[in-house]
């Protein structure tokens, strides 16, 4: 059965319900509860967000190869869901603690939680968004279910960017750090049973060739010897985009040197020589769709991430009013939802790539109107703000959607599918391009003198925070419509690899 029912996409659906209640909170809130609550400095809180990216691009990619290689009766991707949502909820209530400790070990206590909290997400959401991949064969079907996710993913984050001002008011009765802990406690158990309703409610329908289960425990041995190969370019990008210094920048440019000829290399190895990690790899590289959709993801959270990041500043010293942000927020994510909702439809009319061309440039356009609207014009504020994001919405929608055509894509090329290795690729970009984003917000910050514990430095960073709504996220999502031009997958070929991949799956 290639339709899903109802019940299924909104079960589907309530599971990045409750994963935003995570996500969407730690990339609206968590920057200035660090610097606002917990007393981080925005320089160490940037370099805070940045290090904690460079456990991600290990950690999802060894997600990534467990779920594809698990096998129970509730299938590859559902358990990892299910078993991982109490660590999930816990982390997210201690990333939102305040111990009383000194400078030193307040840092400490953040990289630790905060570093919990990105590898339980990582447990629970590779193996979600892949899931999306196996409960269709069909792409129109996958597109209709990735706007379900989204309505849902919104929906969660509505909840806790909309009210989590007011709860952490409510809760805390003028004690902010007891209100953050008190409204985290209600939010982690929300998320348990939103998670609990995902598992219940969804089939995996889509069975991977039995030839391409390798072994488990010697690809991993395999990946570890190949750590560097992935670090040192999270490292260099990192420092360089940290420091901007000329060593920082010399850096860089060996590591990448290096790996383009250690890539060459490894591409041109012949493939029976090849172990089952590195095959992995050769397939992520020279799947074209899936390296260009790594880009766009990047760059869609960086402009996404930069957007979010900087709102609940704008509103507390622009606009001169704090709780007025969880007002906007919520009219951001109701606006969202239906751009989510109306993707599948206009995707069917104007084809994915061109529908998430013209919405990252119409929501780049608008953004940009930022830059002139004054602060206390709170009509235009709201309204530049959800036009751009009906349009912004649409992005993580489509992405998600692309990235199963892209398995689609692997399989039909290659005969082997990996599709928890490939959705992998979602959540770290997804992550890595909120945490640059995060780290983006807290850098221009600090270079205008931004001190949130001293509110004498707060009228020289106005402009900043300006620049930060306006044309800082939208030269993102300008470098993402031109790097869509050159995704491959037009309608009709995905159709040709659907129906060869049904007669083929039918044969076996």
């Amino acid at each position: 059965m290639n339709k899903l029912p109802l019940y299924e996409k909104v079960g589907y659906a309530m599971g990045d319900a409750g994963a935003n209640l995570v996500w969407r909170g730690a990339l609206a809130y968590l920057a200035v509860f660090y610097t606002d609550t917990f007393g981080i400095s925005a320089a160490a809180a940037a370099m805070l967000f940045l290090v904690v990216r460079l456990s991600d691009g290990v950690t999802d990619i060894i997600m990534g190869m467990i779920a594809d290689r698990t096998q129970s009766r509730f299938g590859k991707f559902r358990p990892w869901i299910l078993y991982s949502a109490p660590f999930l909820g816990l982390f997210m209530v201690l990333c939102f603690t305040t111990p009383n400790f000194n400078d030193t070990n307040k840092l400490i206590y953040a990289y630790v939680t905060y570093i919990g909290l990105t590898l339980a997400y990582t447990v629970s959401n590779v193996p979600y968004s892949a899931l999306m991949g196996v409960m269709t064969p069909d792409d129109t079907e996958r597109t209709k279910l990735s706007g379900f996710r989204f309505a849902g993913a919104f929906t969660g984050g509505l909840l806790v960017m909309g009210f989590l001002p007011d709860l952490v008011a409510y809760f805390g009765g003028g004690d902010n750090a007891k209100g953050y802990q008190l409204t985290m406690y209600l939010f982690a158990s929300l998320l348990i049973a939103l998670m609990v309703i995902t598992v219940a409610s969804t089939k995996e329908r889509v069975i991977a060739p039995a030839s391409e289960q390798g072994c488990l425990k010697s690809e991993l041995f395999d990946l570890t010897k190949n750590l560097p190969f992935i670090i040192l370019p999270l490292l260099s990008t990192t420092l360089f985009f940290y420091y901007r210094d000329l060593y920082s920048g010399l850096f860089f440019a060996l590591v990448m040197a290096a790996m383009t000829v250690v890539i060459k290399k490894l591409l041109n190895k012949n493939k029976q020589n090849l172990t089952g990690s590195q095959r992995d790899m050769v397939d992520l590289l020279t799947n074209k769709p899936w390296l260009v959709l790594l880009g766009i993801g990047f760059l869609t959270m960086m402009f996404n991430g930069i957007k979010y990041g900087v709102i609940a500043y704008y509103f507390k010293y622009h606009v001169a009013d704090e709780l007025m942000a969880g007002q906007y927020f919520i009219a951001l994510l109701i606006v969202s939802i239906f751009g989510a909702l109306a993707t599948g439809k206009l995707a069917e009319i104007m084809g994915k790539r061109n529908l998430f061309i013209a919405s990252l440039l119409l929501s780049g356009l608008l953004t940009t109107a930022f830059y002139w609207v004054p602060s206390n014009n709170i009509v235009a504020v709201f309204s530049f703000g959800c036009a751009a994001e009906f349009f912004a919405a649409m992005m993580p929608t489509l992405f998600f959607s692309m990235l199963g055509d892209s398995a689609d894509y692997s399989e039909w090329k290659n005969k082997r599918r990996a599709t928890g290795l490939i959705y992998s690729a979602g959540t770290f970009v997804q992550k890595t391009g909120g945490g640059f984003a995060g780290a983006l917000v807290l850098v221009v910050l600090a270079s205008y003198g931004y001190n949130g514990m001293d509110e004498l430095t707060i009228n020289q960073t106005l402009p900043a925070m300006q620049l930060l709504m306006s044309w800082i996220p939208a030269a993102f999502a300008f470098l993402g419509a031109a790097l869509m031009l050159i995704y491959p997958l037009t309608p009709a070929i995905t159709q040709k690899i659907t129906e060869d991949l049904a007669i083929r799956r039918s044969n076996v």
